[in-house]
């Protein structure tokens, strides 16, 4: 017997997908995008449904306050995305990739399912903050494959391409299902949801090449990411400039009739021009972050302030309502990229985490907008109150942005005098 037929053969490296594969593969991954979408904002536009079904006492009395109460559905889910995306992604760096996505992608399938069988109130919340234990975990995992798929320097490309599955939701999916909801129901809308889901396990299982964890990576090198302050600033840019987007979201159905004086079946236009503000404006984030993430951000955060500004003046009429609709997606869409490369900057070798708790912060803003949205509707202060509510957490939201800048400039001083003495 020869040596050589002793020697354990060396492995050859995998090849390269080819570009059809990748293209194939970035669609599966937005095709779960497009179902956390849909999940996560199909409720904006079906809240008097819900509201009227799971609260009829609540509705009886006063409906203003049963759609206020069952936004706290809106905000289970947000806190399922802040607990599930840090404690999954610790975990799962070490992991194949293919296999945690399609893991997360049953996890959706089968979470999304329960909340629309579930009989009460309370439980349709508890499978509300179930469902969106996988959120942030599959869009942190799928934005470094797409990255890696996509090449050097594309990572806000990468990024944008995964996240456009979640704005094109608002254009296409969240509309037709919401139709669909108020037609048969909201149960039949959250069904047809999980079929989404799905499809997406399918789709990922053919088509997203095999791609290795990070074989060093442990739970106490990713957590190392939260002693960084200029992460902590990040995600606090994200989620306090995001409470502004989901207040105005959360609450756009009661905006769009009560206020704006349109009937229901205006609703899903008011959600398409949302979405395809979003589908713009997470494109143009995306290239923007390319070139210049803090300036990405900071543009941005202009731009919102503007369009809040605008929707509070106007939503009282059609062409304002529907134009500064279109704005407020599109400037606070452009963030999401943005924010998303700044963590992966600022997060050392916690990639992972630093991919994944961006939609943490991303939902604390929802669960804050949605809960102090409803707070000032209930307070009386009517339905345009959480636009201007909105519009004033844009503030700290700059603060907190120029706060991390003058952080990593700081800590980049430091290092350089350290060098050079």
């Amino acid at each position: 017997m020869s040596t050589s037929s002793l020697t354990a053969p060396v492995p050859t490296p995998a090849p390269s997908p080819s570009p059809l594969r990748v293209r194939l593969a970035l669609l599966a991954l937005a095709l779960g995008g497009f179902g956390i979408g849909a999940t996560e904002f199909v409720a904006m536009g079906l809240l008097p449904q819900i509201a009227r079904d799971l609260l009829p006492a609540a509705w009886a009395a006063s409906s203003d306050d049963a759609i206020a109460q069952s936004g706290t559905m809106i905000a289970a889910y947000a806190l399922g995305v802040v607990v599930g995306a840090p404690t999954i992604a610790v975990f799962a760096a070490r992991l194949p990739r293919r296999r945690i996505l399609l893991g997360l992608a049953i996890a959706f399938t089968v979470g999304t399912a329960a909340s629309a069988l579930a009989p009460t109130f309370e439980l349709v919340v508890l499978f509300r903050f179930l469902a969106a234990l996988p959120h942030g975990a599959y869009f942190g995992i799928a934005a470094l494959v797409a990255a890696s798929l996509m090449g050097p320097g594309k990572r806000g490309q990468g990024v944008a391409l995964v996240l456009s599955g979640l704005t094109v939701a608002n254009v296409v999916g969240v509309p037709l299902i919401t139709f669909l909801g108020q037609q048969a129901g909201w149960r039949v809308a959250y069904l047809a949801v999980a079929g989404i889901f799905a499809l997406a396990v399918v789709a990922i299982a053919v088509t997203v090449p095999w791609q290795p964890g990070d074989p060093a990576a442990t739970a106490r090198r990713e957590l190392g990411a939260f002693r960084r302050p200029a992460v902590w600033f990040a995600l606090l840019t994200g989620s306090i400039g995001f409470t502004g987007f989901f207040a105005v979201y959360s609450y756009v159905a009661p905006l769009t009739t009560e206020v704006t004086g349109l009937p229901e079946t205006w609703v899903p236009f008011a959600l398409v021009t949302l979405g395809l503000g979003m589908t713009v404006g997470n494109l143009a984030g995306g290239w923007a972050a390319d070139r210049g993430v803090l300036r990405a951000l900071f543009l941005c955060f202009g731009v919102f302030a503007v369009a809040l500004l605008g929707l509070a003046l106007t939503a009282q009429t059609l062409v304002g309502l529907f134009a500064f609709l279109f704005g407020v997606g599109a400037a606070a869409a452009a963030l999401s990229p943005a924010i998303q490369t700044r963590l992966m900057d600022v997060a050392g070798d916690s990639q992972t985490l630093a991919a994944a708790v961006n939609h943490s912060a991303l939902n604390i803003g929802n669960a804050l907008g949605a809960a102090l949205g409803g707070a000032v509707i209930a307070a009386g202060w009517g339905y345009v109150a959480p636009t201007w509510l909105g519009l004033a957490m844009c503030a700290p939201g700059v603060l907190l942005a120029l706060a991390g800048t003058w952080v990593t400039a700081s800590a980049a001083r430091r290092a350089a005098g350290a060098t050079t003495a």
